[in-house]
This record gives structure tokens, sequence and C-alpha cells, in this order.
């Protein structure tokens, strides 16, 4: 039998320990051979970071820490691992790329430059960080002192300062740059950015405080609120009528106050934005119930108030004279509640309204009769008369929306009454109402004028009649003053002649009767 081969050309033959089976199967020994197989990758992982760290220089190591946030000398951060690694892989790929740009290069006079496909490129002049000012004022000795008004230390100081204004200030990326801002134009950047923080303060808080949207801000919510509270409202509803001035909501009345509440009103709140009002101007200048102070100069909210009063002031003149319109409950400032036109829901304006012919007819000859009546007895001029603000309700014709109605003796109350009947009569036309008057025939049946021509002709007599009007009415006014001054002068001399003489009759009695009494 051959002896074993114990050597080989190709290399040393372990020899293998012999084992019994009983060892195999020994979980102890199991385990041991295990926990030796895994030692010297313990010991390799330890040695990594070390290893790392001996590559990487000290200034570079002391940032890599830094950015990490652990301490020297403390090697369990996977992070700070990693950041040396990917270091020193950095290096090693920039040195490569410095051999290959002067093999690349050789002895040739132009030189290309492989600095741009560098990890990291060189810090520039204007990264270099800034020479710290002491309290002195001035950094530096002899030719290179720097002082703290160096133009391009404030200019860059200017810089930094940009990036804390406001997020909805836009300064732009001065990344990458050296950006330098004059104090001049950093200052006025300033300025603008204050400037424009406080109003968009101020823009805010109008809206906030303004009711142009569904014309309810706290303040009216509050007046509703008092107002259910207190017994006059049961309940609000939502929105039945909007436009440019107001907006109307329905609601259900109670009982305030022994005042006599409908079972359905009509809530009305005048928006207090002055969009609107502003051009509104010429319907409160020239009356004489609200043109005692300057409409410009008064308070937004004063001149909502205004606007609600006269319509209010006017809607009790119609009342009066049996003209049909809503009645007035309460004012309060900006919001009126009136009675509602309709049951359960509004009535139907006059251009939604699907009438018959002989409803048609009828409808007509009511708005001639509501503009007699108002000029005639009311001695108002609605002054936007229109299918617009008359309902149709139980056969009848209501008239709504008579803020902007003015009185006769309004400046201009003649062109604003030709121009309701321009709109009357158009209307009514197009729904072919048989015998509408034209619009001329239609202001001299009302008031009971005889001016000729048409269209702008008859309108410029119209202005001018006004005119002179309001010129006789100032002169009556003047003299109607001297007048009763006079007047009343002449009654309290009377009334003092007739008490002296009273007396001097009192004291002739009773020395009369003492006479007689002696």
């Amino acid at each position: 039998m051959a002896a074993p081969i114990t050597s080989s050309p190709w290399g040393k033959t372990q020899t293998t320990m012999p084992c019994s089976l009983e060892d195999v199967m020994s979980e102890q020994l199991a385990t041991q051979l295990q926990e030796n197989d895994t030692e010297p990758e313990v010991s390799s992982a330890k040695i990594e970071p070390q290893a790392a760290a001996a590559a990487v220089q000290d200034d570079d190591m002391a940032a890599i820490l830094a950015a990490a946030g652990v301490e020297e000398g403390d090697m369990s951060s996977d992070e700070m691992i990693a950041r040396m690694l990917q270091l020193q892989f950095d290096r090693e790929h920039n040195a490569m790329l410095e051999r290959e740009q002067k093999k690349y290069n050789g002895t040739s006079k132009v030189t290309i430059s492989f600095e741009n496909y560098k990890t990291s490129h060189p810090k520039t002049k204007w990264e270099e960080s800034t020479p710290k000012i002491g309290v002195r004022g001035y950094a530096g000795s002899g030719k290179n002192i720097t002082t703290k008004h160096d133009q391009v230390i404030c200019g860059r100081r200017n810089a930094e300062r940009l990036m804390e204004f406001p997020p909805e200030f836009e300064s732009g990326d001065g990344e990458g740059m050296d950006m330098q801002l004059p104090n001049k134009v950093y200052n006025k950047l300033k300025m603008h950015s204050m400037a424009e923080t406080r109003r968009g303060a101020r823009h805010t808080e109008k809206k906030l405080h303004s009711t142009a949207e569904k014309a309810v801000d706290e303040n009216t919510r509050i007046m509703l609120y008092k107002m259910l509270n207190s017994g006059l409202l049961e309940s609000i509803g939502g929105a039945i009528a909007g436009g440019k001035e107001s907006v109307v909501f329905h609601a259900h009345g109670g009982s305030f106050e022994d005042k006599e509440v409908p079972r359905e009103v009509a809530i009305k709140v005048f928006k207090t934005t002055l969009m609107d009002f502003k051009v509104r101007e010429k319907y409160v200048h020239g009356d004489h119930r609200f043109s005692k102070d300057d409409y410009k100069k008064q308070n937004p909210r004063k001149i909502i108030k205004m606007w609600a009063m006269k319509e209010v002031a006017n809607l009790n003149r119609m009342r009066k004279f049996d003209v049909p319109c809503p009645k007035v409950v309460v004012l309060k400032k900006h919001v009126l509640v009136m009675s509602l036109i309709g049951r359960d829901n509004p009535a139907p304006k006059l251009k939604d309204a699907n009438l018959s012919v002989a409803d048609m007819q009828d409808a007509y000859e009511q708005t001639v009769e509501i503009m007699k009546a108002l000029h005639r007895q009311c001695m108002l001029v609605h002054a936007d008369m229109s299918e617009y603000n008359l309902l149709w309700h139980d056969g009848k014709v209501w008239v709504i929306d008579v803020s902007q109605a003015v009185d006769l003796t309004h400046p201009q109350a003649f062109h604003f009454l030709y121009r309701d009947c321009c709109n009357v009569s158009t209307y009514f036309k197009k729904q072919g109402v048989h015998g509408v008057l034209r619009s001329e025939q239609l202001f001299n049946e009302v008031t009971g004028l005889d001016i000729q021509g048409e269209g702008q002709e008859f309108d410029n007599q119209v202005q001018r009649y006004d005119k002179e009007r309001k010129e006789a009415n100032m002169l009556l006014g003047r003299e109607y003053t001297h007048y009763a001054f006079d007047y009343f002068f002449d009654l309290s001399q009377q009334q003092r002649a007739g008490h002296s003489a009273s007396g001097d009759d009192s004291d002739e009695d009773s020395d009369e009767k003492e006479q007689k009494s002696q």
C-alpha cells in the first residue's frame, strides 16, 4: 500500500484535525467555532475608522467632526466615517485629474485646466473670512488698516442682511457671487420692505373690518346677534338679494318693546366699503335733509349710516301717503329691518315676474300713478326707477330701494325724474304694453309741465329748468329769511307793547278798587 502524499508542488496542504462524530454534533463546539469566525471581521471594522481618520488632515478632520456633531475620538458615528471616506475619495479623484492634466498638457505652452471637473473648487477671494473689527473700529496696522466703514465689508454685510427680510420680499438668489450692496441701496430696500409690510397689514385689517363680501363683518354679526337676543328677530335666513350697496337677508320677526314686528322681515345690510358710495355723492349733496355736513369729509361708517337714514326717511314719507313700499321696523346704524314683500319667499322683481298682458298693462298704469304720487304728494324723485326696483305682489306694484331718492328741492331732481321716465317707458314698450307714453310725454304728465323737444334736446331743457329752479329757490330762501326776521321782530315788539299796556291797565284797575274800598 502506497504511503500518503504529504507534499505538493502547488503549495502546502493544510492538515485537518481529526475529530469524532460526537464533537461534530456538540452544540458547544459549534458555538465556539462561530465566535472564532466572527472575530476577524469585528477587528477589521474597528480598524477602518482609524485608518480613514489617519488619511485625513487635521483641519479637514475638525471640519468633519463639527459638521457631524460629534466629539473628537468618537468613532461610533456612521456619518463621520462616511464623510471621511468621501473626503478621501474626493482627494484621490482630484489627484488623478492632476496627473491626467499634467500628462495631457505635457510641454505645451497652451495648457488646459481640469479644475471644473474636480469635486471641490478652490475658495475664491470673496469667500475668505472678513477681518474682525475690534472696539477701536479698525483692524491691521500700517498700510493694511481696515476700518468698519470699508466699502467691501459693508457691501457684503448688507447682502447678508438682505436675506433677513420677510419671505414675501423677493430678494433673489445671491449665492455663488460676490454680491455687494451699498448702504444707500440697502436702506431704500429696507424702507420699501417696511412700507410694504405696513400696507399689507392695513389692507388685511381693512378687509377684515369691511363688509364688501356678503356685507357681514364682525360688528354686523354682533348687531344681528343682539337683535336675536332681544327678541326682535326669531331667526335669520340666507341672502335673498344683493347689489352694489347692500345685501338683503330673509328673517322671521319676533316682538320688541310693544312694537309690532311682521312675521317675515327683510334685513338690509349696507356695505361699509366706499367703492360704490363715493360716486353717489350727487344724491346727497343738494338734499337739504342730509347735506348739512360735507359728504367727502365724513367717516366711512357715518356715510353708510347717513345713507341708511336717508332710506328710512324716504320710506316713512312714502308710507305716509300710502305709496306701496316696505314698512320700517327698526334701524341700527347700517342695518335696516323692514317688512318683507312676499310670503315665505320674496316677491319677484318686475323683470322676473311672468305676467299676462292684462297684468302687464295694469303694472304700467300703477307705475305711472306711483310716479305721480311720489312727485305730487311725497315731493320725492326715486332717481332709480326701473324694473329692477319694482316688485309684483298680490296684483300690486311695490317700490323698493329708495336710498337714492331725492327731495324736489334737489338741484338735479328733474333730471333724475326724466331718467326714470326713460327707464319706465323703454321697459314697458319692450313688453308690448299698449298706449305707453314716450319718456317726454310721461315727464310732462307727472310734473304737469309743458316742455317741448325730444331726446337730448329735451334733457338739456330739463337741466336748464333745474338750474333756473335752483337759482329761484336760493333767492326765495334769502327773501324768506329776511322776511321772517322782520316779521318775528315786529311780532315780538307788539307782544312787548301788549304786555306793558296790560300791566298799566291792571295797575289802574287796582287803584280804582282801592278807592272804592275806601
